[in-house]
């Protein structure tokens, strides 16, 4: 099969490819590179291709005519879109640059679909941040983590959508966009609200990935910042386990097209900013300095993903447990380390 992976060169567009190539699969590989550090997961890339089963494509996903001619060019059977802006803070900082990369770059690759591939199976990379700050649901501390008061399931797909910061508002107009373009025009299209994925390749962010960055800046003896109280607590979903899930979608030849799916590490697999920093301090042999400001705006304090819908649908569930998957993370990272702290401009 062909495949297109927009958004290769990041963090879970690197992983995905990395696993089509290593299959035999053929994959086109497209991003603008604006991420700092990604041209070496390019490298990466390239390098793991075999017989010419990969070829790269820079540019800008929201130019409409270079996808149709990538559409057109191409006999793509799958793309998986994954491209776009990451971070609610950027989104606040720039909310024009925010849109452009996601509404408008998904309606970019969608058009292309419709206009010159229309049986392309288009599998998006959403988030819960659609959900918005869940004011009405009951948040308890309990164990020195905030947790659902009466979820014990997590959130599901039928919970009420409310876009907050303009990275929910272009996410979540992409996200409406995706499945109206099953439900308007018959496309085989995938929706997956994807809940904090980390993992090795992970070039993480004080803003976008934290996982990684606390990491690298816990392994450094430098201080991390904590925004908000560091009870706020995700469902983290290990990155071989996401790559699992949309191989398994893209199996499914459009069975579950137009569906919309929660995707993170279910009630298993929920961690808080605090737990990490424990998880560090026995890691790295030694005590963790972190400083606390004020919340983000838009932060969930909790959100775990019940997974019922898509276990019953793909028979899809997380394999790796918290404590594995941090550790693989961990050791990946401390391999790196100079790597990651030249590229940040640590040292100097």
């Amino acid at each position: 099969m062909t495949h297109l992976v927009t958004g290769c060169a990041g963090f879970i567009g690197v992983n995905l490819a990395l696993r089509l190539i290593e299959a035999g699969e053929r994959v086109i590989g497209l991003d603008n590179l604006s991420r700092l550090g990604v041209t070496r997961n390019l490298d990466e890339l390239q390098h793991a291709a075999q017989a010419g089963n990969f070829e790269f494509i820079r540019a800008d996903v929201s130019d409409f005519d270079v996808m149709a001619g990538v559409f057109e060019r191409y006999p793509i059977e799958v793309v998986y879109h994954l491209a776009g802006q990451t971070a609610v803070t950027s989104s606040i900082e720039n909310p024009r640059a925010d849109f452009e990369a996601n509404a408008k770059g998904t309606l970019a690759v969608l058009e292309a679909v419709r206009h010159h591939r229309p049986k392309c199976q288009v599998i998006f990379a959403s988030t819960n941040k659609v959900y918005g700050k869940m004011q009405s649901v009951s948040v308890v501390d309990r164990g020195g983590r905030y947790d659902y008061a009466d979820l014990p399931g997590g959130i599901n797909e039928q919970f009420p959508v409310d876009f907050h910061s303009p990275y929910g508002c272009s996410k979540g107009a992409a996200d409406h966009y995706v499945r109206d373009y099953h439900r308007i025009y018959g496309m085989s299209t995938v929706v997956c609200r994807q809940s904090c994925i980390y993992g090795p390749r992970q070039i993480g962010l004080e803003s976008q990935g934290w996982l990684a960055w606390l990491i690298l800046s816990a392994l450094g003896g430098r201080t991390i910042n904590i925004y908000g109280d560091g009870k706020q607590s995700r469902d983290v979903l290990y990155i071989d386990d996401l790559v699992d899930c949309y191989v398994r979608l893209a199996e499914s030849g459009g069975r579950v097209a137009g569906e919309i799916f929660n995707v993170g590490g279910g009630p298993d697999n929920v961690m808080s900013i605090l737990d990490l920093v424990d998880r560090l301090k026995k890691l790295t042999g030694r005590e963790v300095d972190v400083r606390f400001a004020d919340w983000r705006p838009g932060d969930q304090r909790v959100f775990i993903s019940d997974l019922s819908h898509i276990g019953d649908r793909i028979g899809w569930a997380p394999r790796f447990g918290i404590g594995q998957g941090v550790e693989r993370l961990f050791a990946w990272i401390s391999a790196h380390r100079a790597e990651l702290e030249s590229l940040y401009h640590l040292n100097s």
